[in-house]
């Protein structure tokens, strides 16, 4: 069963390869050259088989990642008549330990030791020990060359699971990036919807005035374009404290709450909306401010719809509520004989944002169509 290249093992140099070979070329000189007397008195045919073997197994030897196993056990049996083998051999006995699958390793290393004893037996006298000091020997050195391959093995693994996570990380990191992004545009789009909306409503309302209204008088127009400059100004002014607040600055005012809304109403009512309030909330200044944004942007989105797709229709704003229990809050507005809400200009991602922006504040948000009616109604935690 052939044995897969090993996952770990990181791709060979240059330098790396010419010294693995320049090693193994060391070994099997010093080797060589303590049996080729022997070989030359016993049989001398052997000394040319002995370097043919040899200069062969370094060639052989480089195919060792690809079948480490067939590679390993082929030059054990090479060093079995040729000691210029020997380099070759242990090299690929470390790199098939690397793989650390004991069976094979062991299975090789008992040839490995085998064949060295019948080297003593091919070649007589190459060794002058007993036999089984040659054996022993044998054997430490097998065992050894087996150890040092399995710990390469195990620290290629641990540093390839350390780049692993490293890459993993990263990637988590650039995902996390991107989803923060992506937030954070929508968290743009929605403030900027919320604020300029109500604002840009207001500027067209007024220059549609003037663009179709021809009985105006000269002093009624300089009045009209005042006042669309004025509010021209004031959305500016609203965009640079949107922006302030998404890049973490300090705002130039405090962002609206509940407080402001009356306020909100008045300056609808100014513009010629028929607007009524009713506010039977105890103490607007105790609840929580991200709550009470929420309520001031959900009324100022009803009075953009109501004046961009109902305008001179009634609009009642209810809000109410009570510390130990929910905000109630209702934007009800006629319908001016249009059949559907999103039929004039916009579509419909105000209303989008919003139900995004009162789920995130833990509330609810229902948008239906009553007779003659289009109502947004939202139920809102006390405690956000």
């Amino acid at each position: 069963m052939p044995t897969a290249p090993d996952p770990y093992a990181p791709p060979l140099t240059r330098w790396g390869r010419t010294w693995r070979l320049a090693l193994c070329a060391l070994v099997s000189f010093v080797t060589w050259s303590q049996s080729v007397e022997h070989e030359m008195d016993s049989r001398p045919w052997l000394v040319w088989v002995d370097l043919a073997l040899g200069i062969g197994s370094f060639v052989f030897v480089l195919g060792r990642r690809r079948r480490p196993t067939a590679t390993a056990v082929a030059l054990a049996l090479a060093t079995a008549v040729s000691s210029a083998a020997v380099g070759p051999s242990a090299l690929a006995l470390v790199s098939l330990a690397t793989r650390r699958d004991l069976p094979r390793i062991v299975g090789v290393g008992a040839l490995s030791v085998a064949a060295g004893a019948c080297f003593d037996l091919v070649v007589p006298d190459a060794n002058d020990e007993s036999w089984w000091l040659n054996v022993l020997f044998a054997v430490i050195v097998t065992g050894a060359l087996a150890l040092w391959g399995m710990y390469v093995g195990s620290r290629r693994e641990l540093l390839w699971s350390l780049r692993d996570r490293a890459d993993q990380a990263e990637q988590r990191q650039e995902l996390r990036v991107e989803q923060g992004r992506a937030l954070e545009r929508e968290r743009i789009a929605r403030e900027m919807h919320d604020v300029l909306a109500h604002r840009i409503s207001l500027i067209s309302m007024h220059a549609g005035a003037l663009a179709y209204r021809t009985d105006l008088s000269p002093e009624q127009v300089r009045e009209t374009a005042s006042l669309v400059s004025e509010k021209a100004h004031e959305a500016l002014a609203e965009l640079r404290e949107v922006l302030g607040v998404l890049r973490a600055t300090e705002p130039t005012r405090p962002q609206p709450t509940l407080v402001d809304l009356s306020a909100l109403v008045d300056e609808a009512t100014a513009t010629g909306m028929r607007v009524r309030l009713d506010d039977t909330v105890p103490d607007p200044a105790a609840v929580p401010d991200r709550i009470g944004r929420t309520v001031y942007r959900l009324v100022q989105e009803g009075l953009t719809n109501a004046r961009k797709h109902a305008p001179g229709s009634p609009v009642t704003v209810e809000v109410g509520g009570a510390p130990d229990g929910w905000l109630h809050v209702v934007v009800r507005n006629g319908r001016n004989g249009l059949a559907d809400p999103t039929a004039a200009t916009g579509a419909g991602l105000g209303l989008v944002g919003m139900r995004e922006r009162v789920e995130l504040a833990g509330g609810r948000l229902e948008v239906r169509e009553d007779p003659g009616a289009f109502v947004l109604e939202a139920w809102l935690p006390w405690q956000a």
